[in-house]
């Protein structure tokens, strides 16, 4: 192999990182005056996802305490669809990965599958919701606004979507999916979230934004009568907030996808590609392949998002739990993200045959940047080919470089762990 050599790289984004998190939650819920609506010792069901939010066990125990603080009695339940294999232990699990378990939250998590039906939208679309949440006095949604993996809208991933597909369960995610591929998934969002806000169960949100490095960049308290609106000012916030791969690149390595980074796997609009198999469809940088090295662990083996590489590694495949991940892409109506790529045993053998499909001659003409996955691109490794454009762009340092190398079983060494080495070293 005679890549060009790779250089690390330092990408900075702006610091927006709360200092108190938990502090922060606290003022805003008490601002917002949620707890008005109720008389003490009422019950309120918290919603909560099942994403890979950061701070998401503080914002959570956070918003309990809070609701304890008032007289009140909290418990908090699944608020994710089809995930968790769409089983009642299986989404209990994924929050308790999470560290959310009644010991540390302080109150009961209690997940379950029944739904109550709020009847039907103009377009006959049934709205449902979690039956023990229906039969609290109260529900309150806790959740992260930013851009969806499968459309662009006014209105993506948020309270909204929370509301229609996370409150739904398993039966609402299903029918609401099938209805979106003609629909539109925007169109049948708001349709669902205006039925269960109409429903006078929903007490409010809080809304949680994330900066490019992953951190709470803002937590924001988000009433029920401008909820629609106020998400759409938020997205529209923090869409100038996010992170991406700073160019265009004939090869993306990515060492790891999985649902705890992305409902895609990976962020479809970080690595520029569709879940039904479209190829750069989105603004901003291009790239010719994608790479996919590994699963992470904490996806549990959902391996969503595999179908949108040119080629994996067997390692990623060792890892899949077929169930859960055909039960997320079929509810979700995307086959496409699940179809298992073109796969070698080693990173050496998987370059080897990517590198004559990008349209060059000479592997050192070939342009290569590997992150550690959609989420976390304060780090990037790139080809020394690249280095005129690294140099041009002010939020890139180049911090080392080193020859473009395999180990011994032909295999790159993680990027966390050269990342690592190289804070410490500094």
């Amino acid at each position: 192999m005679s890549f060009s050599r790779l250089l690390l790289v330092r990408q900075t984004f702006p610091d927006r990182s709360l200092p108190d998190v938990a502090a922060a939650v606290a003022n805003e819920l008490s601002a917002a005056q949620f707890a008005s609506k109720l008389k003490p010792g009422a019950t309120v069901a918290i919603g909560v996802g099942s994403r890979g939010i950061a701070n998401l066990a503080t914002i959570v125990r956070a918003v309990v305490d809070y609701w304890k603080s008032q007289g009140m009695r909290p418990f908090l339940f699944p608020a994710m669809g089809s995930h968790g294999a769409a089983t009642a232990q299986g989404q209990a699990d994924v929050l308790a990965h999470y560290g959310i378990i009644e010991e540390t939250m302080g109150c009961p998590v209690v997940s379950q599958l029944d739904v109550v039906s709020l009847g039907s939208t103009a377009d006959g679309i049934e709205a449902f919701m979690d039956r023990r949440a229906y039969e609290s006095d109260g529900v309150m949604l806790v959740g992260r606004v930013k851009w969806h993996t499968d459309f662009a809208g006014g209105i993506e991933s948020g309270l909204f979507k929370m509301m229609a597909i996370g409150l739904g369960k398993f039966a609402g995610a299903q029918r609401y999916h099938t209805y979106a591929y003609k629909l539109g998934l925007e169109h049948v969002i708001r349709s669902i979230g205006r039925q269960v806000l109409a429903s006078g169960r929903i007490l409010g949100g809080l809304a949680i934004l994330e900066n490019a490095n992953h951190n709470t960049g803002q937590v924001t308290a988000v009433p029920v009568a401008d909820m629609e609106a106020r998400e759409e000012q938020l997205l529209e916030q923090v869409k100038s907030w996010m992170g991406r791969v700073p160019m265009d690149l004939d090869i993306l390595v990515l060492d790891e996808i999985g649902k705890n980074i992305s409902g895609a796997g990976m962020d479809t609009k970080v690595v520029n590609r569709g879940v039904h198999g479209q190829y750069n469809p989105w603004p901003g940088p291009k790239f010719h392949r994608v790479f996919i090295r590994d699963l992470s662990d904490l996806s549990y083996g959902n391996g969503v998002g595999l179908g949108m590489a040119d080629v994996v590694a067997d390692r990623l495949l060792e890892k899949i739990d077929w169930t859960p991940t055909r039960i997320n892409s079929l509810t979700a109506s995307t086959p496409a993200a699940i179809r298992t790529p073109v796969h070698f045993a080693t990173d050496r053998e998987c370059l080897e045959v990517l590198w004559p499909t990008v349209g060059k001659f000479q592997q050192e003409e070939v342009t290569i940047g590997r992150i550690v996955n959609s989420l976390d691109l304060g780090w990037i490794e790139l080809t020394e080919n690249l280095r005129p454009e690294i140099e041009q762009n002010p939020a890139l340092e180049i911090v080392d470089s080193r020859d473009f190398a395999f180990d011994a079983a032909g295999n790159m060494n993680s990027l966390r762990e050269r990342t690592g080495q190289t804070i410490a070293a500094h």
